[in-house]
């Protein structure tokens, strides 16, 4: 019990960097009188190339009347655009139910988005859901820069000029859940402090080394200390350059911050953010009381992609924790959505500032395009309904990493995961490390 308790808490602290985003899809739609579920034939809604898209269809009837009406689907691709729909009959008695199996044809290599809609004499209903086929055969249409690796390499290079100045300052209520608390202060690209929040837990072994969780934040999340009752593992929460406490430089308002300076690669604000992360692992390896060797980085959302970034150009993360990150296979990202629609008004009041450019500069910063320099182990979560990073974005990114991953799929939720990809986290990191 003792290491299921301090599983939980430990691996709860990862959710704290997730972005607030869908809520779980209901799984039932449930009228007064009436209730009508339905369930992919194939687990998680995944099925093969060739073979029909299938769905269990199950209608309570409580009225005391009988319904008549249709059971309808409809199918679009990711980004709305209509492909099929098609409907069948169905009657039931008073009091009645009525079981089917709703059989489509079958799909191409993707994602789809589906509505299962009834319609009968007194109930009117609609389930939204999505499917994949074949996700693993999925491969981004556009490739990386041809000096993709040579931009980061000199980008790191210049990092090195950076003189950190790391400073630890204990703060006043250190001690909390038998952890000291470091505010952590250190200089970064640009010349640009950033601060973290560092919990290590107190031992009576002097020369102990504490695995590290380096948490990574969400878009516009100021990440507070992370403490719990694990006596094995440090945590360390960042809070990046222009989040949190560390908007001296960079202040900007919640929609101008993934614009900024975008019109120039070079000085784009992610260029400075990835190398925040990078920089936070220098901390981490000054450190006695922390093992160099033993560094997992995890976010959600926007901390997904950095975690995603940073593993791909610093081999001393050991694992990698992913949920839902953003901005994979960005010139395939819906227009409609956040984070394009703030980038492409963005362009529309900039003078001279097209599209095509920003397209240009953010392939390097595309999640997929650091995904094969990868070489630590790696879990990712994305939900099927996820509007901000759509499924079949995801699997560009998943199936260009090379070795040791693993992909949790939720059908029914959006821009989140669920509490078994959190406890799964935690004990995966345990077991890899040796932590028992």
């Amino acid at each position: 019990m003792r290491y299921l308790n301090r599983n939980i808490v430990l691996t709860a602290m990862c959710m704290l960097f997730l972005l607030l985003g869908s809520t779980i899809a209901n799984a039932t739609n449930i009228a007064d009188e009436v209730t009508f579920t339905a369930t992919p034939a194939s687990k998680g809604a995944i099925f093969k190339s060739g073979e029909p898209i299938e769905y269990n269809i199950s209608i309570i009837n409580s009225l005391p009347t009988k319904e008549d009406g249709k059971v309808t689907y409809r199918i679009t691709d990711l980004h709305g655009k209509f492909l099929s729909e098609d409907s069948v009959k169905i009657s039931m008695d008073a009091n009645g139910t009525r079981q089917m199996l709703l059989s489509m044809p079958a799909r191409k290599v993707g994602f789809y988005k589906i509505n299962l809609m009834i319609n009968v004499s007194d109930y009117d209903d609609t389930i939204r859901r999505a499917f994949g086929v074949d996700p693993d055969k999925i491969r981004s249409a556009y490739t990386k820069p041809a000096d993709f690796d040579q931009f980061w390499k000199e980008t790191k290079a210049e990092l090195a000029t950076v003189k950190p100045n790391f400073k630890m300052t204990e703060m006043p209520d250190s001690g909390k859940d038998n952890r000291k608390l470091y505010l952590v202060e250190m200089q970064s690209l640009g010349n640009i402090t950033v601060r973290a929040w560092l919990t290590i837990p107190i031992s009576k072994n002097k020369n102990k080394k504490c695995t590290v969780l380096l948490g990574l934040p969400g878009y516009q999340v100021d990440l507070k200390p992370g403490f719990g009752d694990d006596e094995d593992v440090a945590v360390m929460y960042l809070n990046v350059r222009g989040q949190g406490n560390s908007r001296d430089v960079i202040h900007t308002d919640r929609t101008g911050y993934i614009t900024y300076n975008i019109e120039d690669r070079n000085k784009y604000v992610m260029r400075g953010v990835i190398m925040d992360c990078i920089r936070a692992i220098d901390f981490i390896c000054t450190v006695p009381q922390l093992d160099k060797d033993k560094i997992i980085i995890t976010g959600g959302s926007m901390g997904g992609f950095l975690a995603a970034a940073t593993a791909g150009l610093d081999d001393r993360v050991k694992l990698f924790s992913a949920q839902n990150p953003i901005f994979s296979d960005i010139r395939n990202l819906p227009t409609d959505e956040w984070p394009m629609n703030d980038i492409i008004r963005y362009s529309k009041i900039k003078p001279g500032l097209t599209m095509d450019k920003i397209y240009s500069n953010l392939d390097y910063f595309d999640t997929k395009n650091f995904a094969p320099t990868i070489n630590s182990d790696i879990l990712v979560g994305i939900g099927l309904l996820d509007h901000l990073a759509p499924p079949e974005n995801e699997y560009a990114f998943y199936n260009n990493i090379r070795k040791n991953k693993k992909i949790m799929v939720f059908e029914n939720l959006g821009h989140e995961v669920s509490p078994e990809y959190v406890l799964y986290q935690g004990r995966w990191m345990r077991d890899s490390f040796g932590l028992f």
